[in-house]
C-alpha cells in the first residue's frame, strides 16, 4: 500500500510537472514584422560595408586581378576620371600604354636595359639561398 501511495504521489507530481512545461512553451514570442525589418536592414548594412571595402581594395591594387606568368602590370598611374596610363611587362619587354574608354594606345616599348623599375632576379636569390641552406645543413662551409 505504502509503495502504491509513493507510485501515486510521484505520478501526480511529474504530470503536473509536464502540464506547467507546456503551459510554458505556450508564451513564445512570434515573430513581428519590426523584428524582420531590423535584420533585412542589418544584412544590408552589412553586405554594403562588405562590397564596399572589396570595391576598395581593388581600387587600391590589394586585390589582383589578373595573376597571368607571362604578362603583368607593373605601374600606373591615372590621369583623369576615365584615363590611365599603364606599363605592362610582357617578358623582357615593357610597353608603355595609354588607357582610355574608347582604345588602347602604345606609348612607348622599353627593351633591354631601357626598363623601368628593374627588379633584382628573385629565382636567383632563392636559388643562392636554398644552396646556402644546403650547405650549412650538409655542415660543409665555403
Amino acid at each position: 500500500m505504502k509503495t502504491l501511495l509513493q507510485s501515486l504521489v510521484i505520478s501526480f507530481c511529474s504530470a503536473s510537472a509536464a502540464f506547467s512545461a507546456v503551459e510554458q512553451k505556450q508564451k513564445v514570442s512570434t515573430i513581428s514584422t519590426d523584428h524582420v525589418l531590423s535584420w533585412s536592414l542589418g544584412l544590408i548594412i552589412v553586405l554594403a560595408l562588405f562590397f564596399t571595402c572589396i570595391w576598395f581594395m581593388k581600387k587600391m591594387g590589394a586585390l589582383p586581378v589578373n595573376a597571368k606568368d607571362g604578362m603583368k602590370v607593373v605601374a600606373g598611374l591615372t590621369l583623369g576620371m576615365r584615363e590611365k596610363i599603364i606599363l605592362v611587362q610582357i617578358g623582357e619587354k615593357q610597353l608603355v600604354l595609354a588607357v582610355t574608354p574608347g582604345r588602347v594606345e602604345k606609348l612607348l616599348l622599353l627593351e633591354g636595359e631601357d626598363t623601368l623599375f628593374q627588379q633584382a632576379k628573385e629565382e636567383n636569390t632563392e636559388a643562392e639561398f636554398s644552396q646556402k641552406l644546403k650547405q650549412i645543413m650538409s655542415g660543409g662551409n665555403r
